[in-house]
């Protein structure tokens, strides 16, 4: 039986370099700050959510862009393994979608918020203990190095904001990176600007964050965005 990725030690999971240490350092931040996330409220969970998003969804889309197609191409049942963690990734992007529309005290937020820790929580499970350890067993200790630098690479120039409509899948997911990596990082500055800056800007920050977010949403309905998704992980572009 494949021993969960937590369990092992780095020379076990090929040395810090490989993918599935790489993998695993990241699961132990999240797991940080979902802890501190129910610590915090207001303006200072805000901080902590950001730092959540720009964890988890260039680590999501380095996963689908670099891991999950090797896992495909290995594994006789890699398309089912890879879909059930990319229908837990879309989950993620419509639930951080919805609560960028829920002010502090909306009457949602606490479930939304409760919910999205859950299925991150559970993605991180399926990936240490299945379909990580599987792919470990499919290839060699090279190719676990080579993935690792590949999906670094990758993970640095990463969109970091939710994108539900996009594809999960190459080649919309990686079209899509081009402009959606820029915007999204022009966002978390202006973002970041407008909680510590002077509350004197703290306006213009926001405004001008709320119109890339409507370039972002331009860009995310672009018919070449959706290329290669499975159908369950479609969300209606409408």
């Amino acid at each position: 039986m494949s021993r969960s990725i937590a369990d092992q030690s780095m020379a076990e999971l090929g040395g810090p370099v490989s993918v599935l240490t790489r993998q695993r350092t990241d699961h132990i931040t999240l797991d940080r700050l979902l802890h501190e996330r129910h610590r915090t409220s207001g303006q200072e969970q805000d901080a902590v959510l950001q730092r959540i998003y720009r964890l988890v969804f260039p680590h999501a889309f380095a996963e689908e862009s670099v891991l999950w197609p090797t896992l495909r191409r290995v594994l006789p049942d890699g398309h089912e393994l890879s879909l059930e963690v990319e229908q837990e990734h879309q989950e993620v992007n419509e639930l951080v979608t919805r609560l960028e529309g829920m002010d502090h005290d909306h009457p949602e937020r606490g479930a939304v918020l409760d919910r999205l820790t859950v299925v991150l929580r559970d993605d991180v499970r399926d990936e240490e203990d299945v379909l990580l350890p599987r792919l470990q067993e499919a290839v060699s200790r090279r190719d676990l190095r080579r993935l690792g630098v590949l999906w670094e690479v990758v993970r640095r120039v990463a969109p970091t904001r939710a994108h539900p409509v996009v594809a999960r899948r190459p080649p919309g997911n990686v079209i899509s990176a081009v402009l959606l990596s820029v915007l999204d990082r022009l966002r978390d500055l202006l973002d970041a600007g407008a909680r510590r800056g002077p509350e004197r800007v703290s306006p213009a920050l926001r405004t001008a964050s709320r119109g890339l977010t409507r370039a972002a949403h331009a860009v995310e309905h672009l018919p070449l965005m959706r290329r290669g998704e499975d159908p369950s992980t479609r969300r209606d572009a409408a």
